[in-house]
């Protein structure tokens, strides 16, 4: 399938890439069909991503892997809440959460509190919502990339 996306231009994307949200994702129910796309030229797990809405090529969410910034991140997510996608085997998950990027980059963040889950093998894929203090809904992560990026140099 072809569509034109507002970040990547024209792309093709291989309907055995498309990832279905079943209840779309928060703030958007009635997009389910997404792709995960990238810079091809950046290959580290540190670089953002982007969810590519499929039936709204103008939106797409930037998303970056949590254990860039947080080591630890290992929130409790109830077994019903991943319903949507089928059993989980660790090897097949994949855990993103949504980045913000303010005028004032200074200011970037992530949302801990409401990682996206996907499941490699069947491509389903849920958002849920962490009910834990600990995981806040706006964790900076300027300062936090610039340190990883002097240690990678």
């Amino acid at each position: 399938m072809r569509i034109n996306t507002k970040i990547f231009g024209e792309v093709e994307i291989d309907s055995e890439k498309v990832i279905c949200f079943e209840n779309g994702i928060v703030g958007f129910p009635g997009l389910t069909d997404f792709a995960l796309m990238h810079d091809s030229e950046k290959t580290d797990g540190a670089s953002v991503k982007w969810l590519q809405s499929l039936q709204e090529p103008a939106f797409a969410m930037p998303v970056l892997d949590p254990l860039v910034v947080m080591p630890d991140y290992n929130p409790e997510v109830e077994d019903e809440l991943l319903k949507p996608i089928g059993i989980l085997d660790p090897d097949q998950m994949l855990v993103l959460v949504t980045l913000t990027v303010p005028s004032d980059i200074q200011k970037m963040s992530i949302n801990l509190r409401a990682p996206i889950v996907i499941h490699t093998g069947s491509r389903k894929a849920c958002q849920v919502i962490v009910d834990d203090e600990k995981y806040p809904v706006k964790y900076p992560i300027y300062e936090l990339l610039q340190a990883a990026k002097k240690a990678g140099e």
